[in-house]
């Protein structure tokens, strides 16, 4: 009989955090997810990831060894006064060596333990704006899906934690058994980015009418001429004062504004349509195919096929 191959490593040990108001579909689907990839990996003779299931009130001591500790998302705000002692634990485990892990909005919990200044950071897109105003000096960069800064693992949207944890198994298991892991549960191994999903949500509530009517304008007129002169002359404001006031409402500048617009148009346009890739450009307002196709992937990280071949309603084949 054939020997099993060398281990590549020790067996690794992993917490998951299940705080109250936790997404317990994330712990548990953590919990099969590494128990999958352990029983291939196991038959390689390799490494075993033992994962404990932890819960405030009943956190071990730092002297209790884990190799990672993973925040799943969370329901709640992670402010609360009965917080501040899981935010040291999570602050105490880190210092001690623990690479520490978070989920979409688990990120916060990791904000106010204090590990985010000047990292590089990821967390759901729609968090963007109350991430930055909570916690100034992190690193915000919405458009990953995760980041691996070393001792620091941040993961993007509610079902990134599938994400982070193959991310883990690829890093502690090897490329086998992570590839054997994503067949056996149906998943994507490719590399995602956030951006491929991240709708853009123009701020409709700066208080300037002005601004505000010319956004609900410019909804249903992106193949308009949507230049910052037009766009002032519609507001009957000078260039310089239209520039002032839209970046100010809004907080983009005309031109990204006007980009971001009209890509979210050109997304739903290959959602739901069968028209050719060029006519959904011509659509929202650009006349140069290449153009086109050159902002659209800037903005999603997918071509305009790629991203109708994924994204599409429709049977794109028919």
């Amino acid at each position: 009989m054939q020997n099993p191959p060398n281990r590549r490593g020790p067996d690794r040990s992993l917490a998951l955090i299940a705080y109250q108001g936790v997404q317990e579909a994330a712990v548990l689907g953590l919990a099969d997810l590494f128990d999958t990839a352990n029983k291939i990996s196991a038959e390689q003779g390799g490494v075993v990831i033992n994962v404990e299931v932890l819960r405030p009130g009943r956190l071990p001591p730092v002297s209790v060894h884990y190799d990672a500790l993973i925040v799943p998302p969370n329901r709640s705000d992670a402010r609360g006064e009965a917080d501040r002692e899981f935010h040291g634990w999570i602050r105490a485990r880190h210092g001690a060596g623990t690479l520490t892990a978070s989920v979409c909005a688990g990120l916060f919990w990791l904000g106010h333990a204090g590990l985010l200044a000047k990292r590089p950071v990821t967390t759901h897109w729609a968090l963007e704006d109350e991430v930055r105003a909570a916690f100034p000096d992190a690193d915000l960069q919405p458009e990953h899906l995760l980041i691996d800064d070393s001792d620091i693992i941040t993961a993007g949207g509610m079902m990134a934690w599938v994400d982070l944890g193959m991310f883990f198994v690829e890093r502690w298991q090897g490329v086998e058994v992570l590839s054997s892991t994503a067949r056996y549960l149906l998943i994507d191994p490719g590399k995602r980015e956030q951006r491929n999903y991240r709708s853009f949500r123009p701020n409709l509530n700066h208080g300037d009418d002005t601004i505000l009517t010319l956004q609900l304008w410019m909804e249903g007129h992106v193949q308009d001429d949507l230049g910052v002169e037009a766009l002032a002359a519609h507001c009957n404001l000078s260039g310089r004062t239209f520039l002032r006031r839209f970046k100010a409402a809004t907080g983009l500048n005309p031109n990204a504004y006007v980009q971001a617009l009209r890509v979210e148009k050109a997304r739903g346009l290959l959602e739901r349509t069968r028209d050719p890739v060029g006519a959904v450009g011509w659509a929202v307002g650009y006349h140069d195919l290449s153009a086109f196709g050159r902002v659209f992937r800037s903005v999603t990280g997918l071509t305009a096929a790629e991203y109708r071949r994924r994204f599409s309603v429709l049977d794109v084949r028919a």
